[in-house]
């Protein structure tokens, strides 16, 4: 019973990008599907495959998990690799992803994910500024505590996979995040995100 992956543009979707790299980088075989963001509100059309409206959506025999995150856990369940095999690397994996999957909503909304573009650096709000200062603690505690080249150690993760769009965002907006550029600069030269 083959993954049936179904993401959008590759410009803009963080979201999707998510499972599609975390698959990629670990060998899981899918089936890719493309379903376009077509309009500027494409819930409806959406609905027909994802209970949401909204996507990843993966598709596993009968079985329909929409969300970044419940993917990655219902891989986790599936694969090895998906979380660190180290309890204390997988603790911080975890929480991490937790982190990234319901907060950081400064970033999100100040600097969406645009892949090919290049933008001068304005002035931060103090929401953003914060959210990119977490960010920043974040990848530097992760390579400092693990050794790195990866946030949680040797191994690429989920945490990687869903700090990937972050750092596609780092790039696009030119946002300083101290030593955790390191692992911005790993992340972005993965063959999978090169790929994408």
């Amino acid at each position: 019973m083959t993954y049936t992956l179904i993401t959008a543009n590759r410009n803009y979707s963080s979201w999707s990008l998510r499972p599609w790299l975390l698959m990629k980088a670990l060998g899981i075989p899918f089936a890719e599907r493309f379903e376009p963001f077509t309009k500027p509100d494409n819930y409806e059309d959406f609905r027909k495959f994802s209970p949401t409206g909204q996507v990843p959506v993966l598709i596993h025999g009968d079985r329909t998990i929409a969300d970044s995150l419940a993917i990655a856990l219902y891989l986790g369940e599936r694969h090895e690799g998906v979380w660190p095999a180290e309890e204390e690397a997988r603790v911080f994996a975890q929480g991490a992803v937790c982190e990234m999957h319901g907060g950081f909503g400064h970033l999100r909304n100040d600097c969406t994910m645009n892949v090919g573009g290049r933008v001068t650096p304005k002035p931060m709000s103090e929401g953003l500024s914060r959210n990119v200062e977490r960010v920043r603690e974040l990848l530097e505690t992760g390579l400092a505590r693990f050794g790195g080249p990866w946030l949680a150690g040797a191994d690429f993760t989920a945490a990687d996979a869903f700090y990937a769009p972050v750092a596609f965002r780092i790039r696009t907006y030119g946002l300083n995040v101290g030593e955790g550029q390191r692992w911005v600069d790993h992340v972005l030269a993965h063959p999978a995100m090169r790929q994408w």
